[in-house]
């Protein structure tokens, strides 16, 4: 069974960087696309970005909102994907999820896939 982890949200001011990583225990990440999502209060969950599974195409998009600011990335060693947010702004705030899915290559409607696996959140907050 695979479980995902969350880590490196925090405070931080409006352009300054954050990486998450969503480490994997119980499987291997490299077979899965990996989906990061966030929410922030009272608004629906968004797409930030989506990395397919290892392979000679790996996929890789962004949600319109953080295209040219937020990169993704993936550590096979470490079983691990990491989502390196720049030039944060206020918006960004809100808990960030990594997700997991089986036999999907991402796309442009990455947002609109169901994944099979999630993780617990990291808090995010952009604020002076």
């Amino acid at each position: 069974q695979l479980q995902l982890v969350e880590s490196g949200g925090g405070l931080v001011q409006p352009g300054g960087s954050l990486r998450l990583s969503c480490a994997a225990s119980g499987s291997t990440l490299d077979y899965y696309t990996i989906g990061w999502f966030r929410q922030a209060p009272g608004k629906e969950r968004e797409g930030v970005s989506c990395i397919s599974s290892r392979g000679r195409n790996t996929n890789i998009y962004f949600g319109n909102s953080v295209k040219g600011r937020f990169t993704i990335s993936r550590d096979s060693a470490k079983n691990t994907v990491y989502l390196q947010m720049n030039s944060l702004k206020p918006e960004d705030t809100g808990v960030y999820y990594c997700s997991a899915r089986e036999g999907y290559v991402c796309s442009g409607l990455f947002y609109k896939v169901s994944y099979d696996y999630w993780g617990q959140g990291t808090q995010v907050t952009v604020s002076s």
